[in-house]
Formats: C-alpha cells, sequence, structure tokens
C-alpha cells in the first residue's frame, strides 16, 4: 500500500524565493514521470503498472490505478490523465478519471509508445510510436471515439522523443531523433500533416512551449552535453542555443518563459531564459527522474527513483488580473503534510 511521508530536509535550497512544500512517497518503485494540473499531480510508476494520483489539497493516501502495462509517459487536462503504456502483448492508450481514479477508455496501439499530448481542449490525444523503420503518431479523437494517424518520418534508429501542443491547439511539435541527428516536426493539427521541419542537432530529451508559442528544446549527448535551443513559432528557426547542465532528461518551463526547470541527475537547474544564467540550483535527497508545474505555475513538482514526489514553492508568472482569476486560485492549498 502507498504511503505518505514528509522530508522537510530533503531538498537542499539557495534561494529564498523557492520553499519546501510537502512531499508523498509513494512507495511503488521509481517514478517514470509526472504531470500536475491545478489540484492534482499524477506520477507513474513505471514498475508497478500503476499510476498514483496524488490531490494536492488531501490529506490522504494516494490512489492507485493500475493499468494493463508500465506507464511510459503522462499528460494531463484538468480532470483526465491521458496515460500511454507498454506491455508485451500491446501498448495502449489509456485514460483516467482523476475525480473518480477509474479508467474510462482504452485505445490499444501498434508499435512502441514513447510520448504522449493531450490539445487544451481534452478532444485529441496524441501519441508517439515507433515501429521498425518508421516512427508515426497517433491520434485518438475522443469525442469520435476513433484512432488516425499521422507519418512523421521513415528510417531505422529513429524515435520520437518529445510530444508537446502549443496553447491554440493548432500546432504539433514533434522531437525526432536518429543516429546522425535531430529535428523538431511541425504539425499542422488540422490538416494531420507535417508542416514544416526544423533541424537541431543532438538529441532531444524534452520540449515545452511557451505562453507566447517560443519552443524550448532540451537536448543532451556527451560532446555537447546539455543545451536548450529556442525556436520561432513564425519563421521556424532555432534563435539561440545555452548550456543547460551536463545531461539533462527533463525540462518544464514557467508558463511566461522566464524561466526553464531542468532535472540533471541529482540537481534541478533553474535558468533565466533571458540571461541564459542559472539563477538556483536545486539538490535533491535522491536522483530526480521527472518534472513538473502546476497549472498556476506557482508549484513545482519532482520525481525520483525512491518513489518520492517533492513540492516546491515557486515564483508564479506574473498574472494578468481579472477578478475571476482571483477567484479562481483562492483555495489553491499546499501539498498535504500528514
Amino acid at each position: 500500500m502507498a504511503s505518505v511521508s514528509v522530508r522537510a530536509n530533503a531538498a537542499a535550497l539557495n534561494d529564498s524565493r523557492t520553499a519546501f512544500a510537502g512531499s508523498v512517497t509513494v512507495n511503488r518503485g521509481p517514478i517514470a514521470t509526472v504531470a500536475a494540473n491545478t489540484g492534482a499531480i499524477v506520477a507513474a510508476n513505471l514498475g508497478d503498472d500503476s499510476v498514483a494520483v496524488v490531490r494536492a489539497d488531501a490529506a490522504a493516501v494516494p490512489a492507485l490505478v493500475e493499468l494493463d502495462g508500465a506507464p511510459v509517459a503522462v499528460s494531463l487536462t484538468e480532470d483526465r490523465a491521458f496515460v500511454v503504456t507498454s506491455a508485451a502483448e500491446a501498448d495502449c492508450l489509456t485514460i483516467v478519471d482523476i475525480r473518480t481514479n477509474a479508467v474510462v477508455a482504452e485505445y490499444p496501439l501498434a508499435f512502441t509508445v514513447t510520448a504522449v499530448a493531450v490539445s487544451p481542449d481534452g478532444k485529441r490525444a496524441y501519441a508517439a510510436r515507433t515501429g521498425d523503420d518508421h516512427v508515426d503518431v497517433a491520434v485518438a479523437d475522443t469525442t469520435a471515439d476513433r484512432v488516425g494517424t499521422i507519418d512523421i518520418a521513415a528510417g531505422a534508429a529513429t524515435s520520437i522523443d518529445g510530444l508537446v501542443v502549443d496553447p491554440s491547439g493548432r500546432r504539433l511539435y514533434v522531437g525526432v531523433s536518429t543516429a546522425t541527428g535531430s529535428r523538431l516536426v511541425v504539425v499542422d493539427t488540422e490538416t494531420a500533416r507535417v508542416h514544416r521541419t526544423v533541424a537541431i542537432g543532438a538529441p532531444i530529451r524534452q520540449l515545452a512551449v511557451a505562453a507566447d508559442g517560443t519552443v524550448y528544446v532540451l537536448t543532451s549527448d556527451l560532446r555537447n552535453r546539455g543545451v536548450i535551443k529556442t525556436v520561432d513559432p513564425a519563421r521556424l528557426v532555432v534563435t539561440a542555443g545555452f548550456a543547460a547542465g551536463t545531461l539533462p532528461i527533463d525540462m518544464v518551463l514557467s508558463a511566461d518563459g522566464a524561466r526553464a526547470y531542468v532535472v540533471d541527475y541529482d540537481e534541478v537547474s533553474v535558468l533565466c531564459t533571458l540571461t541564459h544564467e542559472v539563477v538556483e540550483t536545486i539538490t535533491l535527497g535522491a536522483r530526480a527522474t521527472a518534472i513538473a508545474l502546476n497549472t498556476p505555475g506557482d508549484r513545482l513538482y519532482i520525481a525520483d527513483v525512491d518513489g518520492q514526489i517533492t513540492a516546491l514553492r515557486v515564483p508564479a508568472p506574473a498574472p494578468t488580473y481579472a477578478p475571476f482569476d482571483a477567484a479562481a486560485f483562492a483555495d489553491m492549498r499546499e501539498l498535504a503534510q500528514v
């Protein structure tokens, strides 16, 4: 059974603007990936064939939802988790209602799934797949309950290592890596066709899109180490590149694009995307595996190999004030400390 614990000294912080806000031990082995929305965190338990749903405002044991395979990636809307799983029989896109903690839909998929993304309205889920000599994206229309395919690239030793939908829902960005380099494939979601390809270089580890549409591409290899490249959404060209750790594996971007949080072994580096400087380093008590920000952008969740999720209060993006904004987040609580 999962357990909840708090280790207030588990994270060493060197900036008073970041503060410990609680922790949860899922106790189901290493966490492969984590996602968050306004009030919930979902962790993928790779070795346990389950996801853990943690309510940020509830002093309760995380709810475990069993799956028919190992969860590889998770993407969230406010009420549903979209999980791609890998199993000997077949890979699958599974949709979980995170209010009831129940599986509400399953879409069996051919080939090997590697990533997942969901449209802002939750009506389309995109699952990256790798075959023997090609990669593509399966598109599940959750309203019509059908699955289509977007062909991305052909060739052996090709994989999709990142998948993200822009805030408008009109573009899907696909990070494709090969033995000789990598590229960002831009897909028009309305036509389900490849619109443009942008050369990147080193293997892609993660993608993120800022509110203004700028695409951030995290890469790493032994020669260049960690690098973040920015892509202009209008011209679709690389506009900048800056160092981002030694061998980073994950990244999340603040909603305003001002900060990039990068997982680099047992540290999380906070980078200013304007100056390209490391403004803070967060050191954990265990090796970090994944990272996520909640919807308001003021809580950072870091998962690790010990099966723990650490919550930190971080500076929120400067809001565009409206009365409903103040009401919407008035009841926001900490990750429960029990």
